[in-house]
């Protein structure tokens, strides 16, 4: 077998459905988002305005980060110096693990190098290491959830989306004595709907099961305090784990978990993934600190990004361009074509200087393509006024439908 024949022959099939991935080069503006710089590969650059980040509050330029981040590292220097159990524990870990312990009123958390590491650890080790476990898994949960069930090679259930009723459809079939564990999200970031956790939570309750909920697009989003979705509805002592990430809202790097002193123990002792991986640097772990902290006393900038959101549905809708409806913070503009997609992106980046990456299979069903948009604080009225002009030139272009107002 040829196999770089191979490898080039799937490629090229990428490129030839519209599903191949194209990495912008961008440069962030410090104390200037959602403005960047972008070069191109002919040696120019060009002024962009980022519309699709996950740094939906812009904290990671928020003052008192970048400071907290700038005076550690002259403190400590730049990395942890190894893993956590041999020489890199440091004190700024054991401060951001009180910090979001707290936030979520739990005993204890763990921090790991990614939330898609934390999820995967977590649910990897509690599944594998509880003898007869049992996962029941939404059935849109996230890629990180879904590899560490995997690992796990435990007895799994994939319920409809969502569904609680399915949920306990399958649960009722099973063994009542088997240990059972429901993993779920809240903010589902493809489509933006939210969790039933109330429900969930009822049915996990009647058959004794943990529950697992991954908060990563909903932290420092939702709640009085940031705390997520769970914290908005009073939720959060009924969840076994509460998962999150440093790299989103706070606007950082990194993940966690939240739970018991005895669940969070187990996996800090059992997880290969944290055992055997570098930690964070310290300067990352204070700067998310401080973002933690300024989030759980400051309302400000959820404030203002829920009227952002409004603001860019209602020019979406004055020009009829279609986008999910959900109560969430994410706008899919639904395009419907992977080819089609792609276009408007690159579209939308070389003659207008809107930066925003077309979601194409895997990541969303076929049929389904779409331009999700993020939009943030930071964001001027202006800036609406021009993403809403630009992709109603392009949906002309396009001759793809409008919606019906």
């Amino acid at each position: 077998m040829d196999v770089n024949a191979y490898l080039e022959e799937r490629l090229s099939k990428l490129h030839d459905n519209g599903n191949y991935r194209v990495f912008a080069d961008l440069e962030r503006h410090a104390g200037d988002f959602p403005r960047a710089s972008r070069y191109r590969e002919d040696g120019s650059v060009q002024d962009v305005t980022v519309w699709c980040s996950n740094d939906y509050l812009g904290m990671g330029q928020h003052d008192k980060v970048v400071g907290a981040m700038q005076d550690v590292i002259t403190k400590c220097g730049a990395g942890a110096g190894g893993t956590r159990n041999i020489s890199g524990t440091n004190h700024y870990h054991v401060l951001l693990e009180r910090e979001l312990a707290d936030l979520h009123a739990k005993e204890a958390a763990l921090i790991f190098t990614s939330g898609y590491v934390s999820n995967w650890a977590a649910l990897g080790t509690l599944a594998s290491q509880v003898p007869g476990m049992i996962v029941y898994s939404d059935s849109l949960n996230h890629a990180s959830m879904i590899e560490g069930i995997r690992h796990s090679r435990c007895e799994k259930r994939v319920f409809k989306h969502n569904d609680y009723e399915d949920l306990e459809r399958l649960m009722a079939a099973d063994d009542p004595a088997a240990p059972k564990m429901v993993a779920f999200e809240s903010v589902y970031s493809m489509d933006g709907d939210i969790a039933p956790i109330r429900e969930i939570c009822d049915v996990a309750d009647k058959f004794g099961a943990l529950t697992y909920l991954d908060e990563v697009h909903a932290v420092g989003m939702y709640g009085p305090r940031g705390g997520g979705v769970a914290e908005r509805e009073g939720l959060m002592d009924r969840l076994t784990v509460i998962e999150g990430t440093l790299g989103k809202a706070f606007g950082v790097m990194g993940g966690y978990i939240t739970g018991s002193k005895t669940v969070v123990d187990f996996v800090r002792s059992f997880a290969s993934g944290f055992i055997f991986t570098t930690a964070l640097p310290p300067a990352l772990a204070a700067g998310a600190t401080e973002s933690i902290k300024h989030l759980k006393n400051s309302p400000f900038e959820r404030k203002a990004h829920k009227d952002r959101v409004a603001q860019v549905r209602a020019a979406l809708d004055k020009r009829g361009i279609p986008h999910m409806e959900n109560p969430s913070h994410i706008v899919p503009v639904m395009v419907g074509d992977a080819k089609k997609c792609k276009w408007i992106s690159d579209i939308l980046l070389e003659t207008y200087g809107i930066y925003v990456q077309p979601i194409n299979y895997p990541t969303v069903p076929v049929g389904t393509e779409r331009l999700r948009f993020t939009p943030t604080p930071l964001h001027t009225a202006a800036d609406i006024e021009h993403l809403a002009d630009s992709i109603n030139d392009l949906w002309s272009q396009c001759a793809l439908a409008r919606a019906v107002a």
